[in-house]
């Protein structure tokens, strides 16, 4: 990636400052839309969504990639700390800093988010008139459905070994205590967030210079009560759903049904979570089928919206 590639810039969320990329395309008259995005709960902007940014660039869009409060470059303390309500706070400030770069038409903005980021943009989307389009790749929607197939993966002991560990640093963060960092990623049998077999090679794959592999365990309780499903009926804008249906973080059959209730054009892609990242062999159909979306929905003359669900071209 050259200097050229993107222009770094900042914003403030709630007295935090936010680190960003911006990735301009060739101005237009009248302004372009600009896509907002920003990773699951652990990712940074630096694994992983340079790829999808610079695509989005090259069909005419502007693509804002920030860094969650307390993860990458975001300044923000504790560092490595999940916290629902400060990431959505983060993604609102992100698309007030969008709308007013040069060249951006504000009027079109879209929400783009991957795993734990596409329940936010969900649930932005859903409180918003304003927000053009939403894309959700692999979203996770509900903390409970992803806590089953942690069960039905690692067993009742390990979860429960989990839940007290998350009450346990949860309760110190509260009174300034020291919090009880665990790996983000690890491998099967291991105290990680994440544990199924090839995830933790998957995410090291991603992984860039500013992504750290571990997090405040008290993201077990985030999580626990995490439903970017509840008001997805609520949702103005046209969504594209792009469902991963052998995910085994976030689970399919909770996505398609947040797609249902949303009205969303629901994608299918025959693999696991990372599989459509870059260098995974679905990221160019994901990619071919975002831009079709956003080029009838936010680039060309807009149509009347219609739900759809399809499958895989």
């Amino acid at each position: 990636m050259t200097d050229a590639d993107y222009r770094q810039l900042s914003f403030t969320s709630h007295g935090t400052t936010c680190d960003a990329w911006f990735f301009a395309p060739e101005p237009r008259p009248g302004g372009v839309p600009a896509v907002v995005m920003a990773h699951g709960f652990g990712g940074t902007k630096d694994s992983g969504l340079v790829p999808f940014a610079r695509a989005l660039r090259e069909a005419g869009l502007a693509a804002l990639a920030f860094d969650y409060r307390g993860f990458g470059a975001s300044e923000g303390e504790p560092r490595q700390r999940v916290s629902v309500a400060g990431q959505i706070d983060d993604y609102r400030a992100a698309v007030a800093t969008a709308a007013r770069q040069p060249g951006v038409d504000p009027g079109r903005i879209v929400l783009w988010g991957i795993s734990m980021g596409a329940g936010h943009v969900l649930s932005i989307a859903a409180e918003r008139s304003d927000i053009r389009a939403v894309v959700a790749l692999v979203p996770l929607v509900s903390g409970p459905a992803a806590g089953r197939v942690a069960l039905a993966q690692n067993g009742s002991a390990a979860l429960a070994r989990s839940a007290v560990t998350a009450a346990r640093s949860g309760f110190a963060g509260r009174f300034g205590g020291r919090p009880t960092m665990i790996p983000l990623v690890g491998r099967p049998g291991s105290d990680a967030a994440l544990t199924a077999p090839g995830y933790y090679e998957d995410y090291l794959a991603l992984a860039g210079p500013t992504w750290r592999n571990e997090v405040d365990a008290a993201v077990g309780l985030e999580l626990g009560g995490f439903r970017a499903d509840r008001h997805a009926d609520r949702i103005q804008a046209p969504v594209l759903m792009q469902i991963a249906d052998f995910d085994r973080a976030a689970p399919p059959h909770a996505a398609a049904q947040a797609g249902f209730k949303a009205r969303a054009e629901v994608r299918h892609y025959p693999c696991d979570h990372f599989g459509l990242f870059a260098g995974n062999p679905y990221f160019e159909s994901a990619m071919r089928h975002q831009i079709r979306f956003l080029r009838r929905h936010v680039v060309e003359p807009p149509v009347a919206a219609v739900g759809t669900t399809e499958g895989t071209k």
